[in-house]
């Protein structure tokens, strides 16, 4: 079976960006069960900005692939942090280079002045903050849908 294509579909790759914590459940609701290696996050200081590519199940193509009868999908996204200062995290093996990280959700704590510290938590009690000056977070995806390996919603069990 092929990988499906932007092309089957109405839609196109998604491009969205969060300045405001009313932003942020969207971005969240899009990058829970998102799954990524360890090695897949970057920090770089001089330029303030943080990145994961993650490997994100596409939720808002759910429904209709239930409809359709079709296998459920992911697809390579940027996840981009702008103006950071400070990364700091818990669970992540730095020395295990197959670790899989999967994300929960996204937290933001306000701090002063538009500042705070935004969190990606983590399954298995893991978290990687990021200390901010302002919310500006970019999602982008970067590749063609394919074919969830796992060929099934991720559930919590909740």
């Amino acid at each position: 079976m092929a990988d499906a294509r932007y092309e089957d579909g109405d839609e196109g790759p998604l491009r969205l960006m969060a300045q405001e914590a009313g932003d942020l459940p969207v971005l969240s609701a899009l990058l829970q069960d998102a799954v990524l290696p360890a090695t897949e996050m970057r920090w770089e200081p001089k330029g303030r900005r943080f990145a994961a590519l993650v490997n994100r199940f596409r939720w808002e193509d759910r429904e209709q692939a239930q409809r359709q009868g079709r296998p459920f999908e992911r697809v390579r996204s940027l996840l981009s942090v702008s103006g950071v200062l400070a990364v700091k995290s818990q669970g992540i093996d730095r020395n295990d280079k197959d670790q899989i990280l999967s994300i929960l959700a996204l937290d933001w704590t306000p701090g002063e002045e538009g500042a705070g510290t935004l969190t990606l938590v983590l399954a298995g009690d893991g978290a990687v903050a990021l200390e901010v000056e302002a919310l500006e977070i970019a999602l982008e995806d970067v590749s063609k849908p394919y074919l969830a390996p796992s060929r099934h919603v991720p559930d919590h069990g909740v």
